[in-house]
C-alpha cells in the first residue's frame, strides 16, 4: 500500500477536473501521468524537498514521490535563508523544488511508463517539520499507512457531488495542506488552489468557483470575519467549512456561525504527528452550542468535539494514571493513524498511546477540551496555571480581538501574568474585569496592548517570541 493508490483510484474514476490554480485545471488521470514522469526524476533522489506555494506541481511532487519511493518533504517557504538552508542541508542528496521549478513539473516531453506503485506502507511518505513555537522544529515522520488509515476510515471514495469543490490556502507544508489534496482526491471532490490568502481574494475564489468546502486555520477566519464586519458572507456555495491548527477564539467563532448562517460549521483537531484531525465538533454541535441556554452545551464552542471513529483519547496526570471526566491533564490519543514519531527517535510505546503535550479535559458526554501545550503552564506561587482559562475571559472584554497570556519570569513569584491584548481598552479596567470572574492569583499583573501578535502562517501563538520581546522591556 501507498498513498498513490489514492490518485490511482481517483484516475479511474472519472475524467473530471481534479485541481485547479491560476486559471488552469487538470483531472486526475492528467496528475498520475505527470506523477509517473515525476517519479522518473525522482528516483535516484533521497527526498524531495518542495519549497514553493500552493500549485498544481504540488500534487505532481507528492505522488511523483510516492511512486518513487522516496519521502516528500515540504518546507516552511518563509523561513531566512539561513534555516531554510540548513533544513536542506539535513536532506543530503535529495530533489529541491523551488518556485521556478514548478512549471517544468507540468510539462512533460514524452509519454511514461506506467509506474507500479510501491508497496511500501511501512516506509515513510512524508517529513513534516513541526512549527517550532515552543522549541526548535522536529521532523515528525508519517508512513504511507499513517495517511491511508486516516484516508480511508474517515471518507467514502468518489463520494461528492460532480459539482462540489474545495478552496485550498492552507499552506502545503502543513499537514492540514497534505491531507486536504488526500481527502479531496479520494472523495472527488475538485481542489482550488490559492497561492497566497487574502481574505478578499479567498471569498471572491469561493463564488466564482462556486466552492461548496473550505477549510482555514483560525487567523483565517478572524481576517474573513473582520472584512465582512456586521453583514453576511455572500457565498451560496459554500456549504462546509472547517477550521483548526490552532486555538480559535469563541467570539471568532460565534461571529462566523451569524456571517455564513446557511454554511455547516466543523472544527477540527490534530497535529502533524497524528496525521490531521483526531477530534471534531461537528455542525450539529456548533449550532446547538450557539442556540441553547445551558452553560454547559454552550460551553461545547470551547471544545474539539469528539474524538473520530477508531480513535482513543485518555487524559492522563503527571504520574500517568487516567483521571476522571472534567480533571485536567495530559491528553493520549492512539489510533491506527498515529505516528508519533520523529526523525531520529521512535514513536509511540507498545501500548500505542501517544502523548500530545497538550493539556486538556473530557467531559462526562465525551466532548474534548484543549486548554494549551503543557509547555505552555505559567507556574505563580507553586499554582500551575493555564493561559487558556484566562484568555478565554480576556476575550469577552469589549474591543479585544486577540489575545496572549504569559509568564514572564519574577523573583518572588517565579512567574508574573502578563496579558497582551489586540484591541483597544484601559488596562487597569481590563485587569478589573478579569478580577471579577477570576481569582486574584490569575488576574494579569500587567496588560500591554499591540497592534498583532507573532503568530506563525497556520494560526499558532509564538509564545517564546512574546516572552522574549517582553522581557526586553524594562517596564513590563
Amino acid at each position: 500500500m501507498n498513498i498513490a493508490m489514492i490518485l490511482e483510484m481517483a484516475a479511474s474514476a472519472g475524467d473530471r477536473p481534479a485541481a485547479t490554480e491560476g486559471g488552469r485545471s487538470y483531472s486526475a488521470a492528467d496528475l498520475l501521468r505527470l506523477a509517473r514522469h515525476a517519479a522518473d526524476r525522482f528516483r535516484d533522489r533521497s527526498a524531495v524537498l518542495y519549497l514553493g506555494t500552493n500549485h498544481l506541481a504540488y500534487p505532481v511532487a507528492v505522488f511523483g514521490a510516492a511512486l518513487a519511493g522516496v519521502p516528500f518533504v515540504p518546507l516552511n517557504y518563509r523561513l531566512g535563508r539561513d534555516q531554510l538552508d540548513g533544513l536542506i542541508q539535513r536532506h543530503p542528496g535529495a530533489e529541491v523544488l523551488r518556485s521556478g521549478d514548478l512549471d517544468a513539473l507540468l510539462e512533460p516531453s514524452e509519454e511514461a511508463e506506467p509506474a507500479v506503485v510501491p508497496d511500501n506502507r511501512d516506509g515513510t511518505a512524508v517529513v513534516l517539520y513541526t512549527s517550532g513555537t515552543t522549541a526548535a522544529p522536529k521532523a515528525a515522520l508519517l508512513r504511507h499507512r499513517h495517511l491511508l488509515a486516516y484516508v480511508l476510515n474517515t471518507q467514502d471514495f468518489a463520494a461528492a457531488d460532480p459539482a462540489d469543490a474545495a478552496v485550498v490556502a492552507l499552506p502545503p507544508y502543513h499537514v492540514a495542506g497534505l491531507m486536504n489534496l488526500l481527502t479531496n482526491l479520494y472523495t472527488g471532490r475538485r481542489i482550488v488552489y490559492q497561492a497566497a490568502f487574502e481574505p478578499a481574494g479567498w471569498l471572491e475564489t469561493v463564488r466564482r468557483e462556486g466552492a461548496t468546502h473550505a477549510m482555514l486555520v483560525p487567523t483565517m477566519l478572524a481576517r474573513i470575519t473582520d472584512l465582512i464586519g456586521d453583514g453576511r458572507a455572500d457565498a451560496p456555495s459554500l456549504r462546509s467549512l472547517a477550521y483548526g491548527g490552532a486555538r480559535t477564539p469563541r467570539p471568532v467563532v460565534e461571529r462566523a456561525l451569524r456571517q455564513f448562517p446557511d454554511t455547516a460549521f466543523v472544527n477540527a483537531y490534530g497535529l502533524t504527528e497524528t496525521a490531521s484531525t483526531v477530534s471534531v465538533l461537528g455542525p450539529d454541535d456548533h449550532w446547538q452550542a450557539l442556540a441553547s441556554t445551558d452553560p454547559a452545551v454552550r460551553d461545547r464552542l470551547n471544545s474539539v468535539g469528539r474524538p473520530l471513529p477508531g480513535i482513543e483519547v485518555a487524559i492522563r496526570g503527571g504520574d500517568g494514571a487516567l483521571l476522571a471526566p472534567d480533571a485536567t491533564g495530559l491528553v493520549f490519543v492512539r489510533g491506527e493513524q498515529i505516528s508519533g514519531e520523529y526523525e531520529g527517535a521512535g514513536g509511540p510505546g507498545p501500548d500505542g498511546w501517544f502523548a500530545t503535550r497538550d493539556r486538556g479535559r473530557l467531559d462526562g458526554a465525551g466532548y474534548l477540551f484543549i486548554e494549551g501545550r503543557a509547555d505552555d503552564t505559567i507556574i505563580r506561587a507553586g499554582e500551575n496555571i493555564a493561559p487558556a482559562e484566562i484568555e478565554d475571559v480576556l476575550l469577552q472584554y469589549p474591543g479585544v480581538r486577540d489575545v496572549a497570556v504569559l509568564g514572564v519570569p519574577d523573583p518572588e513569584w517565579g512567574h508574573r501574568l502578563v496579558a497582551v491584548l489586540v484591541g483597544s481598552g484601559d488596562p487597569e479596567a481590563v485587569r478589573a474585569f478579569a478580577r471579577e470572574r477570576l481569582r486574584s492569583s490569575k488576574t494579569p499583573d500587567t496588560v500591554v496592548f499591540r497592534s498583532e501578535l507573532p503568530r506563525t502562517a497556520t494560526g499558532k501563538l509564538l509564545r517564546r517570541t512574546l516572552v522574549s520581546e517582553l522581557e526586553e522591556v524594562t517596564d513590563v
